[in-house]
Parts: C-alpha cells; structure tokens; sequence
C-alpha cells in the first residue's frame, strides 16, 4: 500500500511539474512574441530636440556598481531605498509626462530603453528585498511582473512587455536592443552605465552587445562545448533564420577566437541563464531584512 501510494505521489509530482513547465512557456513565451502597436508608431522625424536623461546618468553613476569580480553590473537598491527614491520617481515622471510620439524615431528608441529600465529599477524597490524579478506577480500563474501595468504614457497603460515587444522591437527591428533592456537578474545583460541618448546610440548598443557578448553568461566555450544564453533562444528569430545564422550574428560582437568557435560549431549548444537579482547591498546590517 505503502508502495503504491509513493508511486502515485511521484506521478502527481511529475504531472505537477510537467504542468508547472507548460504555464511557464505559455506564459512567457506567448509574451515575447512582437507585434507593434500601432498607437505607438508615428514620430516627426524633423524635430532636433532631445529628452533629458541627465537624472537617470546621475542615479547610475550613484548606485551601479561597474567593478564587480564577476564582471555583472549589480544596482543598490538597498542604498536608493535607504537615501531618497524620489530621484527616480521624479525622472520617470518627467519621461511618462513626454508625447514621444513628438519626438523623431531615434530620440524616442533612446527614451523607451531608458523608460524600460528605470521603470524596472522602480519595481524592484516597490518589491525590496526580493531574490528574484520572476517571484513578482499578481497572481501565481504569472512568471514575474512583465504583464503588470508599470508606467502610463498618453493615458496609455503599458507594461514592460508592451515597451519591449509591442513597442522597441517591432518597432526597430534591432537584435541589440536585447542587450539594453535590463531585467534585473544577473544572467541579463548589464545594466548600462551610461544613460542611452539618440546621438551616441548606434555606439552605445554596440557596446552594450560586445560587453554581454564576451562574458560567459552570454557566450561560453569549453572544448567542443557550447553554452549560450538562454536569452538567444526564447528570441532566437531575432537574431537569425537558424542556429547558424544566430551564431554568425553574435559572432559580429565577441572575440575572434569565440567568432572562430562558433563559425565552426557543429551541435546543439546548451542554454543557461541566472534568475538571482542583480543587487548589490552597501548598506551595513540591512541587506535582505
């Protein structure tokens, strides 16, 4: 009896998981998918004028730790919080009270990557302190805060997935961007150090694209084995038709010893991606209370 009702306990695990699995890739899945709205698709490409960000370099150069042994960008959150947040809020209010439809296409790519990122700063504190974005929810189907409204622009709720796959990339059609949307986590792609401007823009999602791109949580080679980011799988159709030709893209961005590995690559590569938080604490005795 005993026996028999392990073996039922185990298939309820396992049908559990196997559930537990499906809801994550509907869910998520689902999400990424890019399809433009758009309310969000006209610009007056003769207007010069460009959007502060000047609030947002200063929050940077206060609280993001650049020179970390493990070569990830980590945010003190808990130093913010224990300072004043209001330096974020009033500059993410500064960017949601702005019409970016009035301003040219590559002033607003340069505000919606911004806009993304602090409003994801701005979640996290709203949440402090927390191991991870993907425990953040309304409700327990949902894998992290993605759906949830986050900012409100020309009376428009949008959450970061709508800024992400209804606006950024539809909109641009431009692989790089995943490497400037910053989500938190330390398997991400750094959160920059620089605030995105339209004028060294093209520069700074280079940059940004060579700095994850010759990291080994973007790209590792071992031998014969290949470990990639997860990130080119869940997007793999943006950056190319097939594994080969997402290989030759990311090639464009690494080392030429890696670009070499992975012209010659001839396998199925293994994905991997770090969920934790990308938070730095320097804050003594209050870290994670």
């Amino acid at each position: 009896m005993l026996t028999n009702w392990l073996s039922r306990a185990t298939r309820g695990i396992f049908v559990l998981a196997v559930l537990s699995a499906a809801t994550y890739f509907f869910l998520f899945f689902n999400s990424n998918n890019a399809e433009l709205d758009k309310r969000w698709a006209e610009s007056d490409e003769n207007n010069t004028e460009t959007i502060d960000h000047e609030a947002w370099q200063v929050l940077l150069d206060d609280y993001l730790v650049t020179d970390t042994d493990s070569g990830v960008n980590l945010f003190d959150y808990e130093g913010l919080l224990d300072d004043d947040r209001q330096q974020l809020d009033d500059y993410v209010d500064e960017l949601v009270s702005q019409d970016p439809l009035s301003f040219n296409k590559l002033e607003q790519k340069a505000y919606w990557i911004n806009l993304y990122n602090a409003a994801t700063v701005q979640l996290i504190l709203d949440n402090y302190p927390v191991a991870s974005i993907t425990t953040l929810g309304e409700s327990v189907t949902d894998f992290g805060p993605w759906n949830e409204i986050a900012v409100t622009v020309n009376d428009i709720d949008l959450s970061l997935n709508d800024i992400e796959h209804r606006i950024i990339r539809p909109l641009y059609n431009d692989y790089r961007i995943h490497f400037a949307v910053n989500c938190a986590s330390i398997g991400c792609p750094n959160l920059a150090e620089t605030a995105f401007v339209s004028e060294q823009l093209d520069q700074q999602l280079d940059d940004a694209a060579a700095e994850y791109l010759t990291h080994p949580r973007g790209i590792n080679v071992q031998g014969d084995n290949l470990q990639l980011s997860t990130l080119f799988k869940w997007y793999a159709a943006d950056f190319g038709n097939n594994l080969s030709e997402v290989l030759v893209t990311l090639g464009k961005h690494t080392s030429p010893q890696v670009t070499d590995a992975l012209q010659n690559f001839d396998g199925s590569p293994d994905y991997a991606y770090d969920w934790s938080l990308n938070g730095y604490c320097s804050v003594d005795d209050e870290c994670g209370e």
